[in-house]
This record gives C-alpha cells, sequence and structure tokens, in this order.
C-alpha cells in the first residue's frame, strides 16, 4: 500500500499547494522542464541575473563574451519566454519576461546558497 505524499508527518509542506499540482498537464510539465533546461547553463543563468537588475543592450550584455555567444544565449532564453526584447533604433534592449522569472532566479540562488547535506 503507497502512503499519500501528503500524509508524511516529517515535512511541513502546504497540502493544498500538493494537491493542487496533481492537475497539471504533461503540456505543462514539459514547458517547465524546457525552462528548467535553460536555466540549467551558467552563463544564460548570469544573463538573467545581469537582466534582474534592469533592461540591457546586447552589447552591454556582450561585454565580456562574444556577440555571437550572448545572441545565442538570448535566442534560447527568449525561446522559453524568460527574456523579451524590443528595439530602440539600432539597440535590442532584453528584459526579464515578468516577475516569475525573477522569483525562479532568487529562489534557485537562494537554494543553492543554502547549507544542505
Amino acid at each position: 500500500m503507497t502512503q499519500d505524499p501528503t500524509d508524511l508527518p516529517d515535512h511541513d509542506h502546504d497540502h493544498s499547494a500538493i494537491r493542487a499540482l496533481d492537475g497539471v498537464s504533461d503540456d505543462t510539465l514539459e514547458k517547465a522542464a524546457r525552462i528548467f533546461r535553460a536555466l540549467a547553463d551558467p552563463s544564460r543563468l548570469r544573463l538573467l541575473t545581469i537582466l534582474s537588475q534592469g533592461e540591457a543592450c546586447v552589447s552591454e550584455l556582450a561585454d565580456k563574451d562574444q556577440l555571437s555567444t550572448v545572441s545565442q544565449r538570448l535566442r534560447t532564453l527568449r525561446a522559453e519566454n524568460l527574456v523579451t526584447r524590443r528595439r530602440n533604433g539600432k539597440h535590442l534592449i532584453y528584459s526579464l519576461s515578468d516577475d516569475h522569472v525573477l522569483d525562479m532566479i532568487r529562489n534557485a540562488l537562494a537554494h543553492a546558497g543554502e547549507p544542505h547535506e
């Protein structure tokens, strides 16, 4: 007999939030997996961290990297709707898509900085 994960006594979880995840569609899970793959690269995560401070043009983001490399990383982030861009004259200005992206970055970095066994 399998135990319902929401009945486990040793975890301090919001059980209603756990139950709410039961109805997540396969399509949504696949999209989330693609987002995590995009976030899994330290260079792309660094770009998102820079953009968490405010919008920036490609040349500002490419300060330490080659322009083509940064453009490729930004293309991956755009494909997963993690960043948006707008044109300002000859420049492309990038920013985080929304506060969810900022929350993911903050949570991932906070979790990574915690001591774990």
